[in-house]
């Protein structure tokens, strides 16, 4: 079992599998509020608010970082095990909560200063807008998933063009890459629509507003749930490695 925590690649895959556990985890928690108590109190809408939009942007950061790791292992191998340590891969991890933290802590930091102190005692129901009502917030938010959607799309696209020229030596492992990048694509363009999200919602809302809740619970299995549930079968049973051990604990050999 030392090859999955000492291989970068699968302590990259742990990580992004428990980060999109406790979204997941806290989103049906916040669905289930909002549909049953539907309004909660600011400091308990605010802790979910805060986990949850850590882990949202903290995942296509992960999968980016995924794809670079892929990319080293097949374009550049005998730099792999230099490159790609356990070290620079926890530094990776931390810069990805880093750069996570700082889309929403900046939000925090205005609305305690800006808000008055009943504000903070007022029950609401608990989304983003609620907790973080400033429209200067809204822009940021905006600018920053900009430059986030232009950073993981030119990762994605780079490593992918890289890799599929390398393939083209009819390996077997730079085809499976090559795969996993396309898959790689796919899984993050889903991820990326939830940086349209906000505008989406809001046309949705202008011309579904009777069955509102009803697509907001689409457009939160469709962007939320569906690419998450791609992860373990990109980075999971499509390895050989991950796929042997996982027979051997299903089967309890």
């Amino acid at each position: 079992m030392l090859i999955f925590n000492q291989n970068p690649r699968y302590i990259l895959f742990i990580h992004l599998v428990l980060n999109d556990m406790i979204q997941v985890m806290l989103t049906v928690i916040l669905f289930v509020i909002r549909y049953t108590l539907y309004k909660i109190k600011f400091s308990i809408c605010c802790i979910i608010i805060l986990i949850i939009v850590f882990t949202t942007e903290n995942t296509p950061l992960n999968v980016a970082c995924m794809a670079i790791e892929c990319y080293i292992a097949i374009c550049l191998p005998l730099r792999h095990s230099r490159i790609c340590t356990i070290n620079k891969t926890l530094m990776l991890i931390g810069l990805t909560w880093v750069m996570s933290m700082s889309v929403v802590l900046p939000d925090l930091i205005v609305t305690l200063a800006t808000q008055p102190l009943d504000f903070f005692h007022s029950q609401f129901v608990c989304n983003r807008h609620s907790v973080f009502p400033n429209q200067v917030l809204v822009k940021k938010r905006n600018i920053i998933h900009s430059v986030f959607l232009v950073i993981v799309w030119f990762t994605i696209f780079y490593t992918y063009f890289k890799i599929l020229f390398t393939a083209r030596a009819a390996s077997k492992d730079s085809k499976k890459a090559r795969n996993t990048i396309i898959l790689h694509g796919f899984q993050v363009l889903l991820y990326m629509t939830k940086y349209v999200g906000p505008q989406l919602l809001d046309v949705v809302q202008q011309h579904f507003l009777v069955n509102y809740l009803d697509s907001v619970f689409a457009f939160y299995i469709i962007v939320h749930i569906l690419p998450r549930s791609i992860s373990p079968i990109i980075y999971g049973v499509r390895d050989e490695n991950f796929r042997k051990y996982l027979k051997r604990n299903m089967l309890c050999k």
